[in-house]
């Protein structure tokens, strides 16, 4: 890659205006970044990020103000003419073709030819010296469709390696990474600073925003409302900046406690070969946490427990009764899953908000087989209040028009209409910011207080300590440890008390203790 010519700022935006169907998304953003800085942009979901990120790289036209590019005319007319001006970005959405190799995506661009054919042997090559620079060990004819969503995450990564790339914006990009895979991550953009590069840097953990800029914007409703050198930012101005309040505790009193109730019952059960042998109970009004590192079995537990993968060994209880997973059972049996990936597989983009909320619970709203579309928006109507849910544009808009948080509060509010007694609930808060992350989980401890069960799978092991009742960690397929929150009465097999060295030590299959980057 080479490097941007010195002197002056590489990028500059100046008085950035957008609005879409007359509500301004942006509202005269500025900003700067020099060749070897990293700048942090944060704020919640809905600030703006997505809609700048996608004027820098030619998606949309701004309606107002100029961009310059090494002190020249900045105004690209499509991602392609980014590209071409240097611009690279790692979009939290992955834009990958499943069924083409590793190489062909990351070259996709510009495969190398041989006449009229591609040159596979330099293909090959060339991405497997990119593949070795972030640490990925996988053939560079893999189909991506084979790997796993880390993985694909750091083919991601590639794809703006294996750009001549003078600016690189990496959005959200650690949410699929384990813990060394971060690493990796990190050292890349000291390496991309190093060289002389710009990078913009879009995160909601603000610990890795500081950690690696060395400038930080925060974006609110659209606007500036914080900028400057890193030195001038804690996590707690941050966030204060990003909500336009201060929050005094993240995770919320908990006014109910678990019931002697089993909600749900797993014993010796087995799938895939990812879960194996796996035994708890689940009690009403309770929340239990799944810990581990990436490929522990979090994700296929709560898949095998739903019914979306076959259940090979071992029984299922919901509320004492056998049950027999699938899909249709686990419905009418009141279990819900909140899967992790909600744009993949749980929200319909282009059907409304309404649309998408009612989905689980059209049976109950059917009168003589019919749905009247006037009940369907009524109750979309009080479910979208319940989950505090805020839309711009109404429920009568496509879901994806939607921030993140507010799409994922669509995918609680339609299993909420159903009134299931067991919630599934994997990686609830992945990709949205703080403030959305409280709301979140304030609905998550109002299930429990109101008697329901829930379940979470999360990579983040504070939000399991702030959550959870009980964790449990996995390793392997298996639950290698158990522990009980302090003043909870811990059950047979249990750890009286939360020891996150304790958790992360069973996490990893570590006797000493736990390294600093060593994290689920």
């Amino acid at each position: 890659m080479s490097a941007p010519a010195a002197g002056g700022p590489l990028l500059e935006l100046a008085g950035i205006e957008k609005g879409f169907f007359g509500v301004p998304v942006l509202r005269g953003v500025s900003l700067s970044l020099g060749g070897g800085r990293v700048l942090g942009l944060v704020g919640e979901n809905g600030a703006g990020k997505s809609t700048l990120l996608n004027v820098l790289g030619g998606v949309l036209a701004p309606e107002g103000g100029s961009m310059r590019l090494s002190g020249e005319p900045y105004a690209p007319a499509s991602p392609a003419a980014a590209t071409a001006r240097g611009v690279a970005f790692v979009h939290q959405e992955l834009n990958l073709f499943p069924n083409l190799s590793v190489a062909e995506n990351v070259f996709l661009h510009a495969l190398p030819r041989r006449g009229p054919l591609v040159d596979r042997a330099r293909l090959e090559s060339r991405t497997r010296d990119l593949l070795a620079e972030v640490g990925l060990d996988v053939l560079p004819s893999t189909l991506v469709e084979e790997l796993a969503p880390g993985e694909r995450q750091l083919v991601e990564i590639v794809k703006a390696l294996a750009v001549e790339a003078r600016v690189v914006t990496l959005d959200e990009p650690t949410t699929s990474l384990s813990a060394p895979e971060a690493e990796r991550l990190f050292a890349i953009v000291g390496r991309l600073r190093a060289q002389g590069h710009g990078v913009i840097y879009v995160s909601h953990t603000l610990g890795d925003v500081l950690r690696l800029a060395d400038d930080v914007l925060v974006l609110r409703d659209g606007a500036v409302v914080g900028q400057g050198p890193r030195a001038g930012f804690d996590e707690a101005r941050l966030v204060s900046l990003m909500v336009g309040r201060e929050i005094e505790t993240v995770f919320p009193a908990r006014r109910g406690a678990p019931t002697g109730e089993v909600a749900l019952e797993v014993r010796g059960a087995s799938s895939g070969g990812r879960a194996r042998n796996l035994g708890f109970a689940l009690h009403r009004g309770e929340v239990v946490g799944l810990a581990g590192l990436m490929g522990a079995g979090r994700t296929e537990t709560l898949r095998a427990l739903f019914g979306l993968d076959p259940l090979e060994a071992g029984a299922v209880l919901v509320a004492g009764r056998r049950f027999v997973p699938s899909p249709r059972a686990a419905i009418d049996r009141g279990v819900a899953l909140v899967t992790e990936d909600r744009r993949q597989d749980g929200l319909l983009l282009d059907a409304s908000v309404a649309e998408n909320l009612a989905l689980v619970a059209l049976a109950s709203l059917a009168s003589r087989g019919i749905v009247p579309p006037a009940r369907v928006r009524d109750a979309a109507a009080a479910q979208a209040k319940a989950v505090r849910l805020e839309s711009a544009t109404g429920l009568s808009a496509p879901a994806r028009s939607l921030s993140g948080g507010n799409q994922q509060k669509v995918v609680l509010g339609k299993w909420l209409m159903a009134k299931p007694g067991v919630f599934l609930l994997d990686e609830p808060t992945r990709g949205i910011d703080v403030g959305a992350k409280q709301q979140v989980y304030g609905l998550i401890a109002d299930l429990a207080d109101s008697g329901a069960a829930v379940l979470v799978a999360s990579s983040e092991i504070e939000e399991l300590l702030g959550l959870c009742d009980r964790i449990l960690v996995m390793r392997r397929g298996e639950i290698a440890a158990r522990f009980a929150r302090p003043g909870v009465a811990s059950r047979e097999g249990e750890t009286a008390g939360f020891d996150r060295e304790a958790i992360l030590r069973a996490a990893l299959g570590a006797s000493g203790p736990a390294g600093p980057e060593a994290r689920p």
